[in-house]
Formats: C-alpha cells, sequence, structure tokens
C-alpha cells in the first residue's frame, strides 16, 4: 500500500471529470433544445444545417414574393371587375341612346352617365400597389424559388387604345345618331372582350403563382424537417442520458471520497 500516489483516487477523479462534462453538455442541450452546443459536437451536421437555414431564409424570402405577386394579380383583377360592371352599364346606355322613343333631353341624361362611367374605367389605369401601377402594361416577374428563378407575370394595359377609345366615346344627339350609338356600342363590347382576355391572363397567372407558392411551402416543410434531424435536441433521449450523467457524478463524487479515504489504512500499519 502506498501513500505518494493515490491511483484509485486518480482514477475516481478522472471518471468523475467525464461524468461532469457530460452532464454539463447534457444540460446546455436541455437548455438551448439543440444537440449542437458548439461546432465540436458535430462539425459536419453543423456545416449542413448552416446550408440548410440559409436555403430556408431565402425560400422563406421567395414565399414572401410569391404572396404578394397573388396579392397584386388579386388587386388587378378586383379593379377589372368594377371596370366591367362599368363597360356592362355602358353598354345598356349606348343601347337605350338607340331607342327611337328617346329624346335629344334624355340622350344628355344617358350620356352624363356614360361619361361618369367612362372617367371611372380611365382613372383606373393610374392605380398603383405598393406605388407600382397595376395596369402600366409592363410585364413584372415574381421570384418562384430561393435560387432566384423567375415566373413572368401577364401586364394590363388599361391605357391601350381599345379602353380609351370606348370610355371617352359619347351618345349624344348628332345626325346620324343611330349610327353613333351603334358604334359606341360596338366599341364597348371591344373593350369588353380584351376586358375577358385580361382577367383570363390574370387568372392563369394566379393559378401559376399558386401552385409555385404551395410547392415552396412543402420544399421549406421538408428542408425544415431536415434541419431539425440535424439541429433539435431529442428531449426524451436527452432527459434519459441527463439523468444517467447525473447519478454518475453522484456515484464518482462519493467514489472519490471512498477512494481518498483508503490511504488512512496505513495509520493503522503505523500503530
Amino acid at each position: 500500500m502506498v501513500i505518494n500516489t493515490n491511483l484509485s483516487a486518480q482514477t475516481a477523479a478522472t471518471h468523475l471529470l467525464e461524468s461532469s462534462s457530460a452532464l454539463a453538455k447534457s444540460l446546455q442541450r436541455l437548455s438551448s433544445g439543440s444537440k449542437i452546443t458548439s461546432p465540436a459536437d458535430d462539425s459536419a451536421g453543423l456545416a449542413v444545417s448552416m446550408k440548410l437555414s440559409a436555403e430556408l431564409g431565402r425560400i422563406g424570402a421567395a414565399s414572401d414574393n410569391l404572396a404578394n405577386a397573388i396579392s397584386f394579380k388579386q388587386t388587378q383583377d378586383g379593379y377589372l371587375q368594377q371596370v366591367d360592371a362599368a363597360f356592362n352599364r355602358m353598354g345598356e346606355l349606348a343601347m337605350q341612346a338607340q331607342d327611337v322613343t328617346k329624346t335629344d333631353a334624355d340622350r344628355v341624361l344617358l350620356n352624363h352617365e356614360f361619361q361618369s362611367l367612362g372617367f371611372f374605367v380611365l382613372d383606373v389605369a393610374n392605380k398603383t400597389f405598393n406605388g407600382i401601377s397595376l395596369f402600366s402594361g409592363q410585364p413584372l416577374s415574381a421570384t418562384t424559388d430561393g435560387d432566384g428563378s423567375t415566373f413572368a407575370l401577364t401586364g394590363v394595359n388599361m391605357s391601350a387604345f381599345t379602353y380609351t377609345h370606348a370610355a371617352t366615346n359619347n351618345i349624344l344627339t348628332s345626325s346620324a345618331l343611330s349610327t353613333q350609338a351603334h358604334n359606341t356600342m360596338l366599341d364597348v363590347e371591344t373593350a369588353l372582350k380584351q376586358l375577358a382576355q385580361d382577367r383570363a391572363n390574370i387568372g392563369a397567372d394566379l393559378s401559376s403563382l399558386g401552385y409555385y407558392h404551395e410547392q415552396l411551402v412543402t420544399l421549406k416543410n421538408n428542408l425544415s424537417a431536415a434541419n431539425s434531424r440535424i439541429v433539435d435536441v431529442d428531449v426524451a433521449q436527452e432527459s434519459t442520458q441527463y439523468a444517467r450523467q447525473n447519478i454518475l457524478v453522484q456515484s464518482g463524487t462519493a467514489m472519490l471520497a471512498q477512494a481518498n479515504s483508503a490511504a488512512q489504512g496505513v495509520l493503522k500499519l503505523l500503530q
């Protein structure tokens, strides 16, 4: 039996240090909710997680861009629904102006409403969405993924001749009244056909944007799940490890005390 070197105490101290370190790491994981509390825990996993997190951020931004693009197109269609109602009413007024039982005074009243509706149609061309013109006719591009790919949105030009000509026409009395009102009605019909085409294009854009948005949502969910498997702690499993290490620390402390007291037996040999 030796006194200068207590191998049992040194061994117990080593095991206690290892258990204490494991217990501290388990506490860090449980308190942070992450399996990787330092790069040393899983360097490769950390690198993969960083790439996934960056991609998730870009996908989230692209998803927001798509949502804004959908709102943009929906706003366009909302205005065009009102334009459709206005043109339909203007067509009715143009037809009424061709009534042989209407007087010139009647046609003046009909034309007043016609002009008011035409002004409304012309005013719609100036509407904006967050400062961006809704009806300039310029195609816009919406990002569809985290890599910056884009989808071209069809432009709607409310300043086109088809719209402006019908909106600025009139149904007043003239020497060729029936021809004037009839031609105005035909112009309105042409504008309605163009309007139907523009709304169909908006509908097609909305459908495509919806598919792109759903695709991004699915991709984001899957990438989030993959990233979670790398970095998120399994609380049930880690709680078990914490309990195990806690027991080892307590027993290691007790055994170190026993190992330190074992040398006291040498005193009996000296009595």
